[in-house]
């Protein structure tokens, strides 16, 4: 079965977004690596996943925990920039969660990591807050893209997700105008002015691959050029100035 990663857009929440320039964005993207914290309740995985994030460029994990109300105690003391979590039941227990998170003065990204393919899940976290919404089974390049992705996300407007493309499409929303979480990577690194030769280099693809990610960005963005989908981009806060010039 394939897996994808989507950006589609959150709902609309009371959440106030970042704006450009402010601590946090600046400490995730620019100036340091993105602090990541860890809450899952099943300690080889926490641990796992910790291994995995740390051998990334530019990831720092700064606390384990094994349970949400853990995570929100020490995202008062911490602050990280992004929290990777599970799904901790009943559900509602979850939503409450994110709001709880939601609710500090400067609140991290949320990415869901659960073993729950459920489109009912789905919309309920996004619609809260969530940043991101995996399943357990998806490969740790997909995971580390989320995270980035979150971080890259000023206002929280889009969650990215990574199941089926079959609960995708039982979602409400569609699937014909959401970027990839490749297609995002690839518009900030064209917006940073590279090549597609330099982007392929950067990213270990083809040269054609990366031409054909940037025609599907075109057509799904409706417009003809990486300088009017920059500008766009940066409209819709799916990328920043700060990250561009990083």
């Amino acid at each position: 079965m394939a897996y994808t990663l989507q950006c589609l857009p959150n709902a609309p929440t009371e959440r106030s977004g970042w704006v450009l320039g402010e601590d946090r964005n600046t400490n995730a993207n620019t100036n340091g690596p993105i602090r990541v914290l860890l809450a899952d309740d099943q300690t080889l995985f926490r641990e796992g996943l910790a291994g995995i994030l740390a051998s990334y460029r530019g990831m720092e994990v700064i606390a384990e925990v094994p349970n949400d109300a853990e995570a929100l105690r020490l995202v008062g003391e911490l602050s990280p920039d992004v929290v990777i979590m599970q799904v901790q039941m009943p559900f509602e227990r979850a939503k409450e969660t994110l709001k709880a998170m939601r609710s500090f003065p400067d609140p991290p990204k949320v990415v869901i990591v659960t073993m729950f393919e459920s489109p009912g899940y789905l919309r309920g976290l996004t619609g809260v807050g969530a940043s991101a919404y995996l399943l357990k089974t998806s490969s740790s390049e997909h995971l580390v893209a989320a995270v980035r992705a979150a971080a890259l996300d000023p206002k929280s407007e889009n969650a990215v997700v990574g199941i089926p493309r079959s609960t995708l499409e039982s979602t409400e929303e569609g699937i014909e105008s959401v970027l990839s979480a490749r297609e995002l990577e690839i518009l900030l690194l064209a917006a940073r002015g590279l090549s597609n030769h330099q982007i392929a280099s950067s990213l270990h693809l083809a040269e054609g691959t990366v031409k054909r990610h940037l025609a599907n960005v075109y057509q799904k963005m409706g417009v003809g050029s990486r300088g009017a989908a920059a500008r766009e981009a940066l409209l819709r806060e799916w990328i920043t100035i700060e990250e561009i010039t990083a």
